[in-house]
């Protein structure tokens, strides 16, 4: 019992998957002050606001604070693409061009293996 549950948390994607959330908090805290401290400043100077919670408001219905929650997400969505989805690609790319590695050559493995065991059952119906 307990040689599976070391081998479960050994598993090369639970590392990474806790890994990735570890990182992941502590770069939502970045990315939260660059939303909170820089981007929506600077909306509420363009808009006069610093959000938009007031915005359309009919008694307890506020559609501002959907407003406000959706440019909040459109807002760290940008910030994550470009500090972090759009670097790692380029360092994909690169560490790709230094191997010699074209994009016809990158096949993903277990792609290549079902296709193996399709043909394979498709040899076996014909015979």
């Amino acid at each position: 019992m307990l040689q599976g549950f070391k081998d479960f948390i050994t598993r090369g994607n639970v590392m990474d998957l806790a890994v990735g959330v570890i990182i992941g908090a502590a770069f939502g805290k970045i990315v939260d002050a660059l939303v909170n401290s820089v981007l929506m400043p600077a909306i509420a100077r363009v808009f006069g606001t610093p959000s938009f919670d007031d915005f359309l408001a009919f008694g307890d219905i506020k559609f501002g604070v959907l407003l406000t929650a959706i440019v909040n997400f459109l807002l760290i969505a940008l910030a994550v693409y470009f500090a972090l989805v759009l670097p790692m690609n380029k360092l994909a790319e690169r560490k790709a061009a230094k191997e010699g590695i074209t994009e016809e050559e990158a096949v993903d493995p277990q792609l290549e293996l079902l296709t193996q065991i399709r043909d394979e059952l498709k040899a076996n119906r014909g015979a």
